[in-house]
């Protein structure tokens, strides 16, 4: 791009949609494009032991614009987790954004003259720059010298606990991967530069790990836990899909019972599956629908459409609030590969039409998804061929869309995501909870499967 047309692009959207705060415009630019590090905002080691900054722990995508050997300093030296925006040119309310690395982003982050982290856009400073302090549990370790990190990291400035008990995919190779999805290659290039990568993770070492947490983390900043990993589409260890996730619950449950709202990230599965997940504990459950639009769901996850099917996954989605509460299943979609070419909408309206026609389904049957920002990864078909990502006036109207459907059907905001509205939020893998207004949260961590009236389709 031409010097000065980011900037020139982020200021007419925030002329152009005031509705949506400045901050959501930031940060989803940076989360679609990522985000540069020079020498001086980096710290620590390539495997994060040490340093006072918490390293970004690669919990489960690679999240970043290139592959490790091409990151430069960032792989020798890890980035942060996230970072923190505030002030500037544009006034930034508190903003948490995940990093996603690409050395080539017009946004850099780096010291200024006076030695203060700032972000630079085409140059000009535009927000003071905060940086996660490494918690004290991640200086521990577990008996057998793994890392906390490793086993069991935090992310939302601390809020969430990912658990990727199972680092690989079941869903394998060109007709089975999703297409936007590098879970397979990320654990493949974090072998090959011989970082510590889990593949299937003991429940005794994440046992060990939350213990450390609890112990340390005495302001109890973390309040949930996402179980997740690939799709199983036979068993690992004997074990089932509902069976492998749900066994790490009941053991967390039973070990530290009400510590963290217990959540799980799974395939749209049969409802007896579902009830065990609830029996052994979870009380939000993410079966993730992708993209809406059935030819994209065709062509961009055929695992899931030969395994499942798209009609068959929503109406397990739907079954399964008979089980968790409408308001406690919470499916994710990948927002902006509806534009990913060359089989995705050629433009902006044709794909917040069809991304609204999946809010208004689900969310007329008390369901309120949430969404990820499409990191275009280099190694996933729809990465290379898509090196842009979605433009990024289908992200700010994205957030424009979803608020209005949520009011439109009077839903409050997903649980298990901490506050919602701009300053407060910490959900930093997409802005939709900086985009919603402060007041619209649900009650955290309750229980009560309430029936919406819903039919099922």
């Amino acid at each position: 791009m031409a010097s000065q047309s980011r900037t020139a692009l982020v200021e007419d959207l925030m002329e152009r949609f005031p509705q949506v705060p400045r901050e959501a415009v930031i940060k989803e630019d940076l989360l679609r494009g990522g985000m540069a590090f020079d020498e001086s905002a980096l710290s620590g080691t390539a495997d994060g032991s040490s340093g006072d900054v918490k390293p970004k722990s690669y919990f489960i995508f690679s999240f970043d614009h290139r592959t490790l050997p091409e990151l430069g300093a960032a792989a020798l030296n890890r980035p942060p987790e996230e970072i923190v925006l505030t002030g500037g040119a544009y006034g930034l309310r508190r903003t948490v954004v995940s990093v996603r690395v690409n050395p080539e982003s017009p946004y850099i982050v780096r010291a200024g003259e006076d030695g203060a982290l700032g972000l630079y856009l085409d140059g000009a400073r535009i927000a003071d720059v905060g940086l996660p302090p490494m918690p004290d549990y991640y200086r521990h370790t577990l008996e057998n010298g793994k890392s906390v990190m490793e086993v069991a990291p935090t992310i939302q400035w601390g809020y969430l606990v990912y658990l990727t008990v199972f680092r690989v995919c079941q869903y394998f190779g060109a007709k089975e991967e999703c297409q936007y999805c590098d879970i397979n290659h990320n654990w493949r290039q974090h072998k090959a530069a011989g970082r510590p990568y889990t593949g299937v993770k003991p429940v005794e070492e994440v046992l060990e790990a939350l213990e450390i947490i609890d112990r340390y983390d005495t302001t109890h900043a973390s309040q949930a836990y996402t179980l997740t990993g690939g799709s199983i589409t036979s068993h690992i260890g004997g074990r089932d899909e509902a069976d492998f996730y749900g066994h790490y619950a009941k053991a967390i449950e039973e070990r530290f019972p009400g510590r963290w709202i217990g959540k799980v990230v799974a395939q749209a599965l049969p409802r007896d599956d579902v009830q065990r997940f609830h029996d052994y504990g979870i009380r939000i459950y993410h079966p993730n629908f992708e993209v809406w639009d059935q030819r994209l769901f065709e062509l961009f996850c055929p695992g899931k459409e030969r395994y499942v099917g798209r009609d068959e996954w929503h109406r397990r989605i739907l079954e399964s609030t008979e089980v968790f509460g409408a308001r406690n299943v919470i499916p994710n979609f990948v927002a902006g590969v509806e534009m990913a070419q060359p089989f995705g909408f050629a433009t902006v309206n044709e794909a917040i039409d069809s991304t609204a026609e999946g809010l208004r389904f689900f969310m007329s049957h008390g369901v309120v998804p949430r969404f990820t920002t499409w990191c275009p990864e280099p190694t996933t078909p729809l990465g290379k061929a898509n090196p842009q990502g979605a433009p990024l006036e289908y992200h700010i109207r994205l957030l424009e869309t979803y608020r209005a459907t949520l009011e439109e059907y009077g839903l409050a905001s997903p649980p298990g995501y901490g506050p919602p509205g701009p300053g407060r939020a910490v959900f930093s893998v997409s802005s939709f909870m900086d985009s919603l207004p402060e007041g619209t949260e649900a009650a955290e961590g309750t229980d009560a499967p309430e029936r919406t009236g819903s039919t099922l389709a």
